[in-house]
């Protein structure tokens, strides 16, 4: 197996494709090691320097601390990738971890299907997602997450990107704000 790389805007952020499905249900993240039974993910947050993971459907972002140089750490996460899937396993991730969207009100679910199809795809590219959180009073709040999370150029992105298209498509929407 030969796991790529792919560098993000964020230059703390590094993006494994191992070639395989990572996640069956949707994106996940995680920052805490005691939150997870997962052995991949466990493994890849005990590398010193390394703060979260994210996965998507195809790739594993990692983000690291500002000290860790990616020559220090790159070999050991696509060893422990590598070992992973080596040992038979499908993917890292089966089951649905994300929220249910059933009960949000209409206007909400516009919002979520307007970041789901026009949003989440160029983030993705990036090592991240964008996950909606809440809307109220004309703000839209979001959570950036993996590679996007920390990133010098989310704000950019945040406003100049995810707000004026949300502005477009419902005219609620008056400002996006990242949690």
């Amino acid at each position: 197996m030969f796991v790529q790389t792919e560098i993000t805007p964020n230059p703390n952020s590094l993006k494994f494709l191992p070639g395989k499905i990572v996640s069956n249900h949707g994106s996940f993240e995680i920052t805490n090691i005691d939150e997870t039974n997962n052995e991949l993910i466990r493994n890849l947050l005990s590398i010193n320097g390394v703060e979260s993971i994210f996965l998507g459907k195809d790739f594993i972002s990692i983000n690291k601390d500002k000290k860790t140089q990616w020559d220090e750490i790159k070999h050991i996460v696509i060893s422990l990738i590598n070992d992973f899937y080596s040992s038979g396993k499908k993917s890292v991730i089966e089951k649905d971890l994300n929220e249910d969207i059933q009960n949000l009100k209409e206007i909400e679910k516009k919002i979520v299907q307007i970041l789901d199809q026009k949003i989440r795809p160029a983030v993705a590219k990036d090592g991240g997602d964008i996950k909606f959180k809440e809307f109220k009073d004309g703000i839209v709040k979001v959570q950036l997450q993996g590679s996007c999370s920390g990133c010098p150029s989310s704000l950019m992105t945040l406003k100049q990107g995810v707000q004026n298209l949300l502005c477009h498509y419902i005219p609620e929407v008056k400002e996006v704000e990242s949690i």
